[in-house]
């Protein structure tokens, strides 16, 4: 059964949500049969490489309120990050355009590295000092270190087309599928999951898309003539 979750590196609830839900999917009895895809989505996807600032000054301008509120805001994040096990750095964060990043786990995808390569992106983002933004070689190292070739990732980067296409249709898919915010799952392409859900959600969740998950059944009487990886069968008469 596949699980499908749209969700973007400058996305805190996505940071929180992922971790809740592997704390789900790590109890699934079923959980060596879960295959896991991320999909893309930017929160903002207007933003320019260059376009970089605090994340505190962004919430202000964003939501109307003030920096004591948006630093209250970012305060109650880490503490939820906290609860799952995960660091988070509640001031000195910045914000950027996340669409290098999409291309480079597209790439990742490819190369049955994904995962790692976004989990690796949100440590970095959320925890580490340095930026993950219009520092391309930041992201080689993080791509290198989830099991990528530096060169391949050096390429795609200096290349704004590749993956491109793929970004796009992983958010016009979103938009298809009524997710207007993330982290949103898809299990099974039957049931969604929309916010970073607390654990036991993702649980009843597995287990309900698990219980309707069928395998394909063949109708048939007897075998038939068919093609395969050793050829087609010739008819003896």
């Amino acid at each position: 059964m596949r699980v499908e979750i749209w969700s973007d590196i400058a996305c805190p609830w996505c940071y929180v949500g992922k971790a809740r839900f592997e704390k789900a999917l790590d109890a699934f009895p079923h959980r060596e049969n879960i295959e896991v895809v991320h999909r893309s989505f930017e929160l903002d996807p207007t933003l320019a490489k260059g376009d970089i600032e605090p994340v505190v000054k962004l919430l202000t301008k964003k939501y109307g309120m003030s920096e004591a509120q948006a630093q209250a805001g970012e305060e109650n994040l880490g503490a939820q990050a906290a609860a799952e096990g995960l660091a988070y750095r509640t001031r000195d964060r910045d914000n950027g355009s996340t669409f290098d990043m999409h291309r480079l786990l597209h790439l990742a995808k490819e190369r049955g590295r994904q995962d790692e390569l976004i989990a690796l992106l949100y440590k970095a983002n959320f925890a580490e000092e340095r930026s993950v933004f219009n520092d391309d070689e930041r992201l080689v190292e993080l791509a290198v270190a989830a099991g990528l070739d530096a060169d391949e990732a050096r390429k795609v980067l200096a290349d704004p087309a590749a993956y491109a296409d793929e970004v796009r249709a992983d958010e016009r898919e979103a938009k298809e599928l009524g997710a207007n915010g993330v982290p949103f799952f898809v299990l099974d392409r039957k049931y969604g999951v929309s916010g970073a859900q607390p654990a036991e959600v993702f649980a009843q969740a597995l287990e309900q898309a698990w219980g309707s998950h069928s395998p394909l059944k063949l109708i048939q009487e007897n075998d038939a003539d068919a093609c395969g990886p050793d050829g087609c069968a010739v008819p003896q008469h």
